[in-house]
């Protein structure tokens, strides 16, 4: 059924079945427990009770005015039965010591605690006397009743708290119009359970205090914490009155209510931000637009976990204040700073609403604790900090330069990825051929031998969104402490080899040593190797020899027959008129 909280207060009636006169008769068997053999010494002139159970806990005893709700089986002295509540389904319900009941059992009650059996014996004068009831009790009879207590409150009672468990911290109280997740246990005095959100494995969701509930529940939860567990007594007239619920819950019950908070939030509330840990320099805050990298672990605000970035050991990658992520989520992370790790509360509204998601219920709060890894904007370029720079820097380096360099390349967080130092050798690249990302291609350019700078590199200039498997994140920005040490000038662009002097007037004639009119790749090659081991040429360097050569070669064979004829070969300065880039 529905929490037994929720359904509206019934009006308040007279519903309960009134002991004699109003008597009203089952010659049903009765089916009640049998009753322990018991027979006290009795003179007959006053009630005679016999206690035969009483439970070790007695919170509360009846007292005159007190309402009550009993089972009992009512005999002669021979055992013969003339009533009982158990046949008819359902507790005899009356006030004590208004004259509702025989005067016996009104004085035969007092005193008795909920689950309390008594047995009572009643002479005539305090039942039905001389005259009896007709067909039912005969004049002067002695009556006995085997009495079991179900449920005691007063017309004068109010919501009972008992907090039997409250966390060390408590932030926030429920309060009025406030909406909650709770788990239940509903139960009547007696302990019998008549419902359970557990049992149903959902918490029951509400707001307080604006008659969503039976008053006693809204009265109950008021002032809670988040992980408080409390038992809230409540009697009939602040739940289901004299009608019950229709269902599980009869007429004129007391209720008691086994409540733990799991979540709390106002439809007002906004994001909550608690800094964990800001750190010391702080030179870029994320804005709207900014792609940023962060680790989380979600969890509910009891702390039940519902989501974590570590155990995918991956970050979670996404651009901020563009709608691809809950919009508490996107307030949250705008204003972080990398390696900033901050708590972000965020209400349903802004998270995943009445329907939840997943592992997340409905109308959950969410708290998600982050700590950022990095971010940029596709905006970016590359960033320079030069931090040493030689006295003497008149040559720079500039595209088709080779350069060999040190370095250690980090993630803005400051993981170590590799380290030239580490691995005992320089990196060594021809600066503008593509043997590097575009951002470090554009991070060494104009730099002396001697020099120490810092580029950062924006992932759409380095590795982009896939990265580099098991060693470079997707979408990372990434960090290269540099320092140059070698630097060789390199040829002008579109030049693979270059003449130191003067150019032969009858240079195929010198390639072509056998003098056959044709050049092939081994004399081609030959002769190139002489000039640069001599010194009249020059290759660019930082590439394979073999394939520089080759490629030279290629150019040349224009018919591509493996052969050079001297009408095939031409010169730098002759290709250029013929739009040729070429030795």
């Amino acid at each position: 059924m529905a929490g037994p909280a929720a359904v509206p207060r019934r009006g308040v009636g007279c519903g309960a079945l009134l002991l004699l006169p109003a008597l009203l008769v089952s010659w049903a068997a009765c089916q009640a427990p049998p009753v322990p053999a018991a027979q006290p010494p009795w003179d007959g002139a006053d009630v005679h009770v016999e206690r035969r159970f009483v439970p070790e806990r007695c919170p509360r005893a009846v007292r005159r005015g007190d309402f009550v709700r009993y089972h009992y089986l009512g005999s002669f002295p021979d055992g013969t039965r003339f009533d009982s509540s158990y046949d008819r389904g359902s507790t005899f319900n009356v006030f004590v010591g208004k004259g509702q009941l025989i005067a016996g059992m009104d004085k035969a009650l007092v005193g008795m605690c909920v689950n309390e059996r008594r047995f009572v014996k009643i002479p005539p004068k305090l039942a039905y006397g001389s005259e009896g009831v007709s067909g039912v009790i005969p004049p002067n009879a002695v009556l006995h009743f085997d009495v079991l207590l179900i449920d005691l409150w007063n017309s004068e009672d109010e919501v009972q708290v008992e907090t039997y468990f409250k966390p060390e911290k408590c932030t926030r109280r429920v309060q009025v119009s406030d909406f909650v997740r709770y788990h239940y246990n509903g139960t009547f005095l007696d302990g019998t359970l008549f419902d359970s959100s557990h049992n149903r494995m959902r918490t029951y969701d509400t707001y307080v205090g604006i008659g969503w509930l039976i008053p006693g529940m809204d009265q109950g939860l008021l002032g809670m914490c988040i992980g408080e567990k409390r038992i809230i007594t409540i009697p009939p007239f602040l739940a289901y009155g004299e009608e019950g619920d229709g269902k599980e819950i009869p007429g004129q019950a007391s209720l008691v209510f086994d409540v733990v908070l799991l979540d709390l939030h106002n439809p007002k509330d906004g994001i909550t931000i608690e800094n964990q840990l800001v750190p010391e320099s702080c030179e870029r805050r994320t804005q709207t637009g900014d792609f940023i990298r962060y680790h989380y672990n979600g969890t509910l605000l009891d702390g039940t976990l519902f989501d974590s970035s570590y155990s995918r050991n991956r970050t979670y990658d996404t651009y901020v204040g563009k709608g691809y992520v809950i919009a508490g989520m996107d307030e949250g992370l705008l204003g972080v700073c990398t390696g900033e790790r901050r708590r972000i509360i965020i209400p349903p509204h802004l998270g995943y609403g009445e329907e939840g998601r997943g592992k997340i219920p409905g109308s959950a709060v969410l708290v998600f604790d982050i700590h950022v890894a990095d971010f940029h904007n596709p905006s970016d370029s590359v960033s320079i900090t030069v931090n040493y720079k030689p006295s003497n820097c008149s040559l720079l380096s500039k595209k088709g330069d080779y350069l060999k360099y040190h370095y250690n390349a980090s993630l803005l967080d400051g993981t170590l990825l590799v380290s030239t130092h580490s691995l005992g050798k320089t990196y060594n690249i021809v600066l503008g051929s593509g043997q590097v990302v575009i951002g470090m291609d554009m991070g060494l350019q104009d730099m002396c031998v001697g020099e120490r700078r810092t580029v950062v590199i924006p992932p759409h200039l380095g590795y982009g969104e896939d990265g580099v498997e098991g060693e470079v994140p997707g979408s990372a920005v990434l960090v290269f402490d540099i320092e140059l040490l070698e630097l060789v000038s390199g040829l002008p662009e579109g030049y693979m080899f270059v003449w130191n002097g003067e150019v032969s007037s009858n240079l195929f004639e010198e390639i072509d040593q056998n003098h056959d009119g044709e050049v092939l790749l081994e004399e081609f090659s030959e002769y190139i190797q002489a000039q640069v081991d001599s010194g009249k040429g020059k290759l660019a360097p930082g590439f394979d020899f073999e394939k520089i050569v080759k490629n030279m070669f290629t150019n040349q064979d224009r018919d591509g027959n493996g052969k050079v004829t001297a009408e095939e070969f031409k010169l730098k300065d002759q290709e250029a008129k013929e739009g040729h880039d070429e030795l």
